[in-house]
């Protein structure tokens, strides 16, 4: 089922999915979702949620496995700081909630922060993961302050985000995937997570009922969940050596745990 693009419907369609009573477990990946399933789990006691890319404890019908973002926009913000001429970065979200406001954009801006001592970090709202015209319109007017560095988390409406970078010369940080394709010579960066393996893995432990319910289950660098792409040709080619070393020197340290993402 696919649940589309505007957030507001998810509710709704999910508590359909759930009345229906077919399924003994409905797994699904978005850092909205459990919040959104856990009140589900009062009027429909007996079904089951495995939600990827999300994270809520202590409800016994649902588990969760987070990719450990606070790592992702952490590494993102540090490499859109050392790539910014004006010292003034922005993210670009679809909608607000909580892993957005209390992970996504705080660890973004300390990354920032880290790499390069007093660079700003903006945060503006599309209002929905599809309209591309409003992500253009963002960006242009984060350009006109100064922004040359943004990471849009914005679904559809980056394409916009793209368009507007094209034109006034900004540069496009990515979290989730290998991005660099999207915008030669203007993706930065792109952090890429084993989604696959990990819904593998999820789906299989339940079957085998080995499933934690009530758990989220954090992954990230270390366990091989998350990677900064640094072997893509375009990567290469856009980014100086000096800063692909940096950044080289950091998630080894991530890694090993010699370096350690500041807490908030």
């Amino acid at each position: 089922m696919e649940a589309g693009t505007n957030q507001s419907e998810w509710a709704t369609k999910l508590t359909a999915l759930t009345a229906n009573g077919e399924y003994s477990v409905i797994i699904s990946s978005n850092p909205s979702l459990p919040e959104l399933a856990e009140p589900l789990t009062k009027q429909f006691p007996n079904q089951k949620y495995l939600m990827l890319d999300g994270a809520l404890s202590g409800n016994e019908n649902i588990a969760c496995v987070s990719y450990n973002q606070k790592e992702q926009t952490y590494l993102t913000g540090y490499i859109s700081a050392l790539l910014s001429k004006t010292h003034k970065v922005g993210l670009i979200a679809a909608q607000e909630y909580p892993v957005m406001n209390e992970i996504l954009y705080p660890y973004f801006a300390q990354g920032a922060k880290d790499a390069v001592s007093g660079t700003t970090a903006d945060f503006r709202i599309v209002g929905n993961w599809y309209d591309a015209s409003r992500g253009q319109e963002i960006a242009d007017a984060m350009a006109k302050t100064g922004i040359d560095v943004i990471l849009p988390i914005c679904g559809g409406a980056s394409q916009g985000v793209i368009a507007s970078a094209r034109e006034k010369g900004i540069k496009l940080a990515y979290i989730d995937e290998n991005s660099f394709a999207k915008a030669p010579g203007i993706v930065i960066s792109s952090c890429s997570t084993e989604q696959e393996k990990a819904a593998k893995e999820i789906t299989l432990d339940f079957l085998n009922g080995k499933t934690e319910w009530g758990k989220t289950k954090v992954v990230g660098l270390k366990e091989g969940y998350i990677t900064f792409i640094q072997d893509d040709e375009l990567y290469i080619q856009t980014v100086p050596q000096d800063v692909r070393e940096k950044m080289q020197e950091l998630v080894l340290g991530l890694k090993d745990g010699s370096i350690k993402v500041p807490e908030l």
